[in-house]
């Protein structure tokens, strides 16, 4: 199963109905033109590609969690 998958099957309640709006926040490390909004439209809250910085991570943590 990968992330999309994974997504997928939370959104559709399978993790249980308390998890489907779980924040899902995508890590790649194959960044390519168009994986962000693959991912949004996947149903993924955000997505950071690899290598991450912390500043990277705190920023997109904040954003998505607030």
């Amino acid at each position: 199963m990968d992330g999309f998958q994974a997504t997928n099957a939370i959104r559709q309640g399978q993790a249980g109905e308390r998890h489907q709006n779980t924040t899902i926040i995508a890590m790649t490390a194959n960044a390519m033109e168009g994986d962000r909004d693959k991912c949004i439209s996947a149903g993924m809250n955000e997505y950071i590609s690899k290598p991450i910085s912390l500043d990277d991570l705190k920023d997109t943590l904040h954003t998505t969690l607030n």
